[in-house]
């Protein structure tokens, strides 16, 4: 292992939860370096908890284990596990749909159940609340540190068998490419879409282009413009919405200094859908 433990949670900053977790971390060894994800996840959004991960983990180095905690199931029967990708990182987690995004992307090479028995904080087992701390924190503290291998967690399970969320797919009907808002990028309120800019490819839309932009919830209409597709936002006007690849090669839309999606009232997930195609001419006889 890399001695690297990289923290996600939806606790927040204003207690002392995370403070609580990096302690515990801490006196597993000393030698550990601490970093986070976020702790901003909106509260039990397990989606965006797997969404940061896929955002985040590829950057890393091989071995560093990660740590992510959206658990609204915590002291239920779900299972507390830890997956290794198939680019050799680590994820200590609940087994709730936290994994969803990376064994779509990178795909997960094993995963075990955390065996509690062992790898529990001694004098924690009246506690049924904090398995962050408890649990989650402990046993990657201990994986980071080379305190445990990977097979000292607990017992293998069956790769297939791991939860995984809804992910609905792209579809192209009639030249008209439609997905989903799967997250924002949430400080400066862009839109994040889960069309790759391949399907932009395929539909021989090129930088420059005008096109019209449909956003729904659920299925009434709450948007509808044309923009440009740019390569950054100094291609529009302040002010202006415009279309463009972002970080992970998926199209986002924005507004130029400004907030799309306080600007608009748009919302994220399942339900939030998007359909983009070219703008027709116009023609002046």
């Amino acid at each position: 292992m890399s001695n690297l433990l990289v923290f996600q949670s939806d606790f927040g900053l204003v207690d002392g939860a995370v403070s609580a977790m990096y302690g515990v971390a801490k006196s597993v060894s000393l030698d550990l370096q601490l970093y986070d994800v976020t702790h901003e996840i909106p509260a039990y959004n397990i989606f965006e908890a797997s969404y940061r991960l896929y955002q985040s983990t590829s950057y890393w180095p091989e071995g560093t284990v990660f740590v992510s905690i959206v658990d609204p199931g915590v002291g239920s029967d779900r299972l507390s596990v830890v997956a290794k990708t198939n680019d050799n990182q680590y994820i200590v987690t609940p087994d709730n749909g936290t994994l969803t995004h990376l064994a779509q992307s990178v795909g997960l090479s094993e995963v075990r159940e955390i065996d509690e028995k062992v790898n529990r904080l001694p004098r924690s087992y009246e506690s049924y609340t904090f398995h962050g701390r408890d649990v989650y924190a402990y046993t990657g503290a201990r994986l980071a540190s080379n305190t445990i291998t990977f097979e000292e967690v607990g017992p293998k399970l069956d790769v297939d068998q791991i939860i995984q969320l809804e992910t609905p797919q792209v579809e192209i009907e009639n030249r008209v490419i439609k997905g989903t808002i799967d997250i924002l990028d949430v400080r400066f309120g862009n839109l994040w879409t889960n069309i790759n800019k391949a399907y932009f490819e395929q539909e021989g839309i090129q930088y420059g282009d005008t096109l019209e932009v449909s956003i729904y919830d659920q299925n009434r209409q709450i948007y509808k413009n044309v923009m440009s597709f740019g390569k950054s936002f100094a291609d529009t006007q302040v002010g202006e919405p415009l279309l463009y690849v972002n970080s992970l090669e998926k199209i986002g839309v924005a507004l130029n200094q400004g907030s799309f999606a306080d600007a608009y009232h748009i919302k994220t997930g399942l339900h939030s859908k998007i359909q983009i195609r070219k703008a027709a001419k116009i023609v002046y006889s």
